[in-house]
């Protein structure tokens, strides 16, 4: 998570959805870095502990800005990811396993460790209808994302690719796309409402 005080805004890092990138070419112009395992805090903890205290000690609630992606293709890239080299004979490698079977690992009662990857739909929202974070750009939307952070930056916002996983077949046969659709309903639903809103949703936030 990156806040811009001087910019009241704060990118926070929905977990592999190009984070990374947006981190290194825009965490020099940041007053506060959140990294490592402090990378990733959600839009709901960003808004009820976090923002309050910027408010309290600088005067500053920022808004905040994150980006979601088509919910298969996110478990896609954690599959991707958990399949390097400097995994495998972990138990969060995902070598040896099909991708269809790796989502049903991710939907099951009890996913091991390498299916352990959250959801967006936590992520973003407090875990029912709410969006916590006051823009919320759609993946595919690069361009409207980089416009909307140049702007607020006051800055030509490039991005360069990082920690780009390596290839692997992401098939899924139908009946596994169903089950998923079906398991993480919450989560197609809402980035169907960031598709509508043309790849920008903007809320009232937490």
């Amino acid at each position: 998570m990156l806040i811009f005080l001087r910019h009241r805004l704060a990118f926070l890092a929905t977990p592999k959805t190009g984070t990374t990138a947006v981190e290194m070419a825009l965490r020099p112009r940041a007053e506060i870095i959140f990294s490592k395992n402090r990378k990733h805090v959600t839009a709901v903890r960003f808004s009820r502990k976090i923002a309050p205290f910027l408010q309290d000690t600088f005067g500053v609630r920022p808004d905040a800005v994150a980006i979601m992606r088509d919910p298969t293709d996110q478990i896609a890239s954690w599959y991707r990811y958990r399949g390097a080299d400097r995994l495998t004979g972990t138990d969060l490698s995902t070598r040896g396993i099909t991708f269809d079977a790796y989502v049903r690992e991710v939907i099951s009662d009890a996913p091991p460790p390498r299916a352990q990857i959250g959801s967006q739909f936590n992520f973003l929202t407090d875990g029912r209808e709410t969006v916590m974070a006051e823009h919320v750009f759609a993946y595919e939307n690069q361009t409207g994302f980089r416009q909307f952070m140049s702007d607020r930056l006051k800055t030509d916002v490039k991005l360069k690719p990082k920690n780009v996983s390596p290839d692997a077949d992401t098939g899924l046969s139908a009946e596994t796309m169903t089950l998923l659709r079906d398991a993480r309903a919450a989560e197609f639903a809402l980035y169907d409402r960031v598709r509508a809103a043309g790849g920008h949703l903007i809320t009232p936030g937490g």
